[in-house]
This record gives C-alpha cells, structure tokens and sequence, in this order.
C-alpha cells in the first residue's frame, strides 16, 4: 500500500488483534430480514355523466385486461354504484394505471376519472 499522508487514519485490516476486537471463537447467528409484501393499491374508476359506457368498457378491456362480459358487468356497477374497482395492484403499478386512463380518456374528450386507494 502506497504511503500517504492520511494512511494512518485508513485500515484495510481485517486482523481482529490489529483492530482492537477480541480474539477467539465467537458465535454469530445470522437472522433473515422480515420482509413484508408491498402494500396493494385499488384502482377505481368513478363514474360521470357524459363518458359513453362503452368507452367505458374499451377502458377495461385495454387497460385492465377485462373479457368483454366482465368489462361490462363493471361498467355496469361504477354506472349504477358511483364507482368500481379495476383491479388491485402495487402502488406503482397502480398509479400508472390510474394515469393511463386518465390521459387517454383526456386524448378521446372524455372526463373520465380515476384513483387509487389502499387496500
């Protein structure tokens, strides 16, 4: 190792007795870190009064990967209920989904909205 003026505060070392640590046999148990599942995100689609329903739809076939018969029992429900739920996912996933949609119902003239909640 090439000298210089601040090599004396740098230690490669990794000799216990040149570190100042005791010496001998010592035990050391290595414990997993308790990993957690990301929090889950639901993307809900709210309904107004002036975006087609079959718009709608379209939106939950491309989007969320709906077969036509269930994207239009959602419909059905953010129709009648206010509002439905898309599909869960984690909070990245949702909020880019989230967006999609919006910008694309912006792109078709549609006020469409969306959010995301935790689940």
């Amino acid at each position: 190792m090439r000298k210089t003026p601040y090599s004396h505060l740098v230690s490669n070392s990794r000799n216990p007795e040149e570190e100042g640590l005791p010496v001998g046999d010592v035990a050391v148990q290595e414990t997993r870190p308790q990993l957690a599942p990301p929090p889950m995100y639901k993307v809900i689609i709210l309904n107004d009064d002036y975006t087609p329903m079959d718009f709608v739809v379209e939106i939950l076939e491309g989007f969320f990967n709906m077969d036509r018969e269930k994207a239009t029992r959602v419909m059905l429900t953010i129709h009648t209920e206010g509002e439905a739920t898309c599909g869960i996912y984690t909070r990245d996933v949702a909020e880019t989904k989230a967006a999609q949609v919006i910008d694309y119902a912006q792109q078709n003239q549609h006020p469409l909205l969306c959010r995301i909640e935790k689940t």
